[in-house]
C-alpha cells in the first residue's frame, strides 16, 4: 500500500509524472536488469568470452515475462540479496550449459547501476519532449504578451513598467537553458557500469576494456574509461539538474501565485468549475497548480543534496549509499516529470489579466514612471540632479494627494524643462519598455539555434 504522496493513488497526480512513475515500478526495475544482463551476455559473445548460442539464450530468456517476479522479491525478502534471486531466476530459464554463463565476470553493482541508466535513458526521452512542449507554451506568451504592459516588481515593490512578455521570456531561456543542461550531461551520464567486483574486471583478464567496449554498444550506452562503483558525481550532477528544473518550475508556480493575490489578480489559474474552492470560505478559488510547483521544488533540492551525500563513499564500494540512490533519482525524475506536466496545465491555460495589470499601474497615480520622467529630466540637468527634483515631486505626490503628473506639473524645476506634451509621453507606460522587443526576439533566437543543434546533433 502506497504511503508516499508521490505515489498514492489520492495525492500522486499533484506530484508524480505516472509515465515516469510506471518507468520506475518494479516491473521496470526488473526489466532494467534483464536487458543489463542480456547486452552483457551479447557482448561477451562478440569477443569470444561465452558461445554466441548461449548469449542468444539468454537474451530470449532474458523478458519480464519468463520471470516469476513474486518469487524474486520473496527470495530477496528472505535472504537480503539484490541481484542473486533473478540471476537464479534466469538461469532456471535457459539450459544447463547456458546457464553456466549468465551473469559471467559480473557483480551486483554492474547490474544495479546501468539497469537504472537503462531506466533513466527511458526518463531523458519524456523530459525532453515536457521540455520542449513548455518551450513551445512559453514562446507564445512571449509573442501574444509581447506588450502587455505590467508593474515591473523589485524587492516586493512596483519598480518600473515591463511587458509579461518579458517576463515569460525570462522564464523560457532559463528552461532552455536547462534544456541545453540535458543535452550536454546525456553523454556523461548515460554510461554503463561494467567493472566487476573491483572495478579492474580481473576475472576476464586481458579481454576487459574489449568486452566493456562490446557490452556498451551492445546496451547503447556509453562505456567508462574507468569503473564508478565509488564514483557518483554523474548522478548528483543530474540530480542537481533536475533540481535547478525544479527550483525553476517552483519560480514560475510562486510567480503565478503571487500575482493571483486578490489585492493584484493580473493572472489567474486555469478556471475549471469547483475547482480550488475552499472548505470554509465559499468565495476562495485557491490555487491548485502553483502549490505543488513550489512543494516539489523544494523536494528535488532536498534529493540533489542526498546526491552529493552519497558521493562521498568509501573503498571500492560503500555501505549504505547504493540504498540512498535507490529512491532519489528515481523520484527526482518523477517529481521533475509531475512539474513539468502541472507547469503545462499551468501556462496552457493561464489567464492575464491584462486591464488589471494597467489598472494597477495607475494605482500610484504614475508614481511607477518616476524613473522615466527622472531620466527626461536628466537631459537637461543631469542624473543626479533629476533624481533629487523627481523624488522630491514624487513625495509631495504622496503628501498632497496628487498624481505624478499633477506633481511634476507644479514643479518649476521641472516644469522650466520639460513641456506638458513631453510629460505626458514619459508618463505612459507603454513608452518606457525599452528594448524588450528585441530581448524577446533574442530569447526566441535562442530557443531555435538550440533545437537546431539537437536536430543536427
Amino acid at each position: 500500500m502506497p504511503i508516499s504522496a508521490i505515489d498514492s493513488i489520492y495525492f500522486g497526480h499533484m506530484f508524480a509524472s505516472s509515465r515516469m512513475s510506471k518507468i520506475f515500478s518494479d516491473q521496470g526495475r526488473f526489466e532494467g536488469w534483464l536487458m543489463m544482463e542480456s547486452g552483457l551476455a551479447r557482448g561477451q559473445a562478440r569477443v569470444g568470452m561465452i558461445p554466441q548460442e548461449a548469449a542468444d539464450e539468454i537474451t530470449d530468456a532474458a523478458k519480464i515475462e519468463n520471470i516469476d517476479t513474486d518469487s524474486i522479491i520473496a527470495a530477496y525478502k528472505e535472504k537480503g540479496a539484490r541481484i542473486i534471486p533473478l540471476i537464479q531466476a534466469l538461469v532456471g530459464r535457459v539450459s544447463g550449459e547456458t546457464g553456466r554463463y549468465v551473469h559471467w565476470s559480473s557483480t551486483t553493482q554492474d547490474v544495479i547501476d546501468t539497469g537504472l541508466v537503462l531506466q533513466y535513458r527511458q526518463a531523458i526521452v519524456i523530459l525532453e519532449e515536457l521540455l520542449t512542449k513548455l518551450e513551445d507554451v512559453l514562446a507564445n506568451h512571449c509573442e501574444t504578451h509581447r506588450n502587455t504592459v505590467m508593474p515591473g516588481r523589485t524587492v516586493m515593490q512596483q519598480a518600473s513598467p515591463v511587458s509579461f512578455g518579458h517576463q515569460v521570456a525570462v522564464w523560457l531561456s532559463e528552461i532552455n537553458r536547462h534544456h541545453d543542461r540535458l543535452d550536454q550531461i546525456k553523454p556523461r551520464f548515460l554510461t554503463c557500469q561494467i567493472t566487476g567486483a573491483v572495478g579492474n574486471l580481473a576475472a576476464v583478464g586481458n579481454q576487459g576494456i574489449a568486452m566493456r567496449k562490446a557490452v556498451a554498444e551492445e546496451l547503447g550506452l556509453n562505456a567508462p574509461a574507468i569503473g564508478w562503483h565509488c564514483s557518483r558525481d554523474r548522478w548528483a550532477e543530474m540530480a542537481s539538474l533536475l533540481a535547478m528544473i525544479g527550483a525553476t518550475l517552483a519560480k514560475i508556480g510562486q510567480e503565478v501565485g503571487l500575482l493571483a493575490h486578490t489585492e493584484i489578480m493580473e493572472l489567474a489559474e486555469p478556471h475549471v468549475v469547483g475547482r480550488g474552492g475552499s472548505s470554509t470560505c465559499p468565495q476562495k478559488r485557491n490555487p491548485t497548480l502553483c502549490q505543488p510547483l513550489i512543494a516539489a521544488g523544494r523536494m528535488l533540492r532536498e534529493r540533489a543534496a542526498l546526491n552529493l551525500d552519497a558521493m562521498v563513499a568509501e573503498h571500492g564500494r560503500p555501505v549504505g549509499a547504493a540504498q540512498i540512490e535507490y529512491t532519489l533519482l528515481p523520484e527526482a525524475f518523477t517529481l521533475c516529470g509531475g512539474a513539468l506536466e502541472n507547469t503545462l496545465k499551468l501556462l496552457s491555460g493561464l489567464k492575464v489579466e491584462k486591464e488589471r495589470m494597467r489598472k494597477n499601474l495607475d494605482m500610484a497615480g504614475g508614481a511607477i514612471m518616476s524613473e522615466a520622467v527622472m531620466m527626461g529630466l536628466a537631459n537637461y540637468i543631469g542624473r543626479n540632479e533629476a533624481h533629487h527634483v523627481v523624488f522630491d515631486a514624487c513625495a509631495r505626490a504622496k503628501q498632497e494627494g496628487l498624481t505624478l503628473k499633477q506633481a511634476v506639473m507644479k514643479d518649476s524645476l521641472i516644469i522650466g524643462k520639460l513641456s506638458e506634451a513631453q510629460i505626458d509621453k514619459l508618463i505612459d507606460p507603454v513608452n518606457y519598455l525599452g528594448v524588450t522587443s528585441e530581448m524577446i526576439d533574442e530569447v526566441m533566437d535562442e530557443v531555435k539555434a538550440s533545437r537546431n543543434a539537437r536536430v543536427e546533433g
